[in-house]
């Protein structure tokens, strides 16, 4: 019994190594309405320029 505890502990321990060295991880699970997309601000700012235009 014992040595179950051990090998979770040191798989455990040996998981959580690997994922703090890995990067950007996001551990936060399944997103809706992800606001990472850059595409808006980049076609907002043609129209702002057309409007000034006038």
């Amino acid at each position: 019994m014992w040595k179950i505890i051990v090998g979770f502990a040191i798989f455990a321990g040996l998981a959580l190594f690997i994922l703090s060295k890995g990067g950007d991880i996001d551990m936060g699970g399944e997103k809706h309405g992800d606001t990472s997309h850059t595409e808006a601000p980049a076609a907002a700012a043609p129209a702002a320029a057309a409007s000034e235009a006038k």
